[in-house]
């Protein structure tokens, strides 16, 4: 038997770095952050490796804000752009964070942020079909004077106000594959993709960055696939996985073979906008080796890696 750590790739969702809700300050997300850093903190001092990436729609949203509100006096800034701001924001808080949390406990492992670009394909369906709503909402009237005026795309959502919607590409590898396997080999804590990375194309040896959102569940589970993880988690607002929720029949779900939670996906019992991508991602990891994914809350991490908490996906249920 291996005498290896156990490596695991940890998706953080929003509810980790701001409260729904609240400002977005920086006083707010440095108050949740501690929060999440000291659970974190906990599994390395259990000899977990870790690799972290997490979520950037509120934060890319009041970015695009900020920039809508200053438009006559600085220039605002693409897409691509707009993700790498809000890379490096949430990457330096939180490892900030992480880092005097494994100060607190003695630890020599340092947490660092890599800026990680994904590169895409330039012909993916995807962007034909803008789908990821991102920034403000607006009254339809607001929506279709900024749409004339930048050629941005707009739908109606279940509020009933325009969003701005813009391609969702498939992740298919880093651009900084070699260096991020070093880091992580070092033995440190490395936050890595955050927000799904910064979308870019490849073309005669060049890249360019997209306007585009990449999901940042399925970029951790190729990142997680990249660094040869032993696990996959996926934290959110919910204990476990349910079919039926929402409704009086929902079940909380403890185990699923990949095949089941292909069948429970087509049937529609993941959403797309909720849990549809986090079983997706979990679906992605496992079928291309990984030993497990598991989808649980924050405040159970620690015994959603260690087999007793949350919904784990595997590759046959045996």
């Amino acid at each position: 038997m291996s005498d290896a750590p156990l490596r695991a790739v940890v998706a953080l969702g929003g509810n980790a770095i701001s409260p729904p809700g609240g400002s977005g300050s920086a006083e707010e997300m440095r108050a949740s952050l501690r929060t999440t850093s000291e659970c974190l903190a906990g599994l390395v001092e259990r000899g977990v490796g870790l690799v972290i990436s997490h979520g950037n729609g509120p934060q890319v949203g009041r970015i695009l804000l900020q920039q809508e509100y200053a438009a006559e006096h600085v220039p605002p800034m693409p897409m691509d752009v707009c993700g790498a701001e809000s890379q490096g924001q949430v990457g330096y808080l939180l490892v900030q964070a992480i880092d005097s949390a494994l100060r607190r406990r003695g630890l020599s492992t340092r947490a660092l942020c890599l800026l990680t670009q994904v590169i895409v394909n330039g012909r993916d369906p995807a962007f034909r079909r803008p789908t990821k709503p991102v920034g403000p909402s607006y009254p339809r009237p607001d929506a279709q004077r900024i749409a004339h005026e930048t050629g941005h795309v707009f739908k109606i959502m279940p509020d009933k106000k325009w969003r701005r919607v813009v391609p969702s590409p498939k992740p298919l590898r880093f651009v900084e594959e070699a260096p991020l396997l070093q880091v992580i080999e070092a033995g440190h804590v490395v936050v890595a993709a955050g927000g799904g990375g910064v979308p870019v194309v490849e073309h005669r040896k060049e890249l360019r960055g997209v306007e585009a959102v990449v999901d940042k569940d399925l970029t951790a589970a190729r990142l997680a696939t990249l660094v040869h993880a032993d696990l996959l988690l996926i934290l959110t607002a919910v204990e476990r996985v349910q079919v039926g929720y929402g409704t009086s029949q929902a079940r909380p779900l403890t185990r699923l073979a990949v095949d089941e939670a292909r069948s429970l996906l087509a049937a529609g019992e993941f959403p797309e906008g909720s849990m549809g991508p986090k079983i997706e991602a979990c679906i992605d990891f496992v079928s291309a080796g990984g030993p497990r994914a598991v989808i649980a809350s924050l405040p159970a991490a620690e015994e959603a890696v260690f087999g007793t908490a949350g919904t784990t996906i595997v590759a046959t249920d045996g």
